[in-house]
């Protein structure tokens, strides 16, 4: 995935909604393109330094949620992370570090993939639901913490 054509996406989806492409949302975009996974605003103020004041590096998470550009994450300490929508950055799953908050991005192979959607559906059979995606996070420790 490069940059710029992350970007041209992104400017129209927000052109579409209604919002600029600032150059403070472009540099959230490149921190994020960068990024092995989903990223905290304190994580993703300490990797942009001085380049955005914080006040607008949460204007623009929440903007480019909003239009959907940017998923976010809610994590079972309370912080929320974020990471480019699926339909930019394909689909994937989380390893979610309970010690140190890491989150890292995995691809199922498409057997695995495969299963898991008909687990999916099953589930959601069981209780009379319509399932329309999924996205599954395994919490557990990283190689760092473990």
């Amino acid at each position: 995935m490069t940059t710029s054509s992350v970007d041209q996406q992104i400017r129209s989806r927000l052109g579409d909604a209604g919002v600029r492409y600032t150059t403070g949302r472009q540099r959230v975009t490149s921190a994020l393109v960068a990024s092995d996974g989903p990223r905290s605003a304190a994580e993703l103020q300490t990797q942009l330094g001085s380049a955005i004041p914080l006040s607008s590096l949460y204007r623009s998470l929440a903007v480019m949620a909003s239009a959907g550009v940017l998923a976010p994450h809610h994590g079972s300490q309370g912080v929320t992370r974020y990471e480019l929508a699926e339909w930019l950055s394909g689909h994937h799953h989380h390893l979610v570090c309970i010690d140190c908050g890491s989150v890292d991005d995995i691809e199922l192979p498409d057997a695995l993939e495969a299963t898991l959607h008909e687990l999916v559906d099953t589930v959601a059979d069981e209780g009379h639901f319509v399932a329309l995606g999924h996205a599954l996070e395994v919490e557990g420790r990283c190689k760092a913490c473990k």
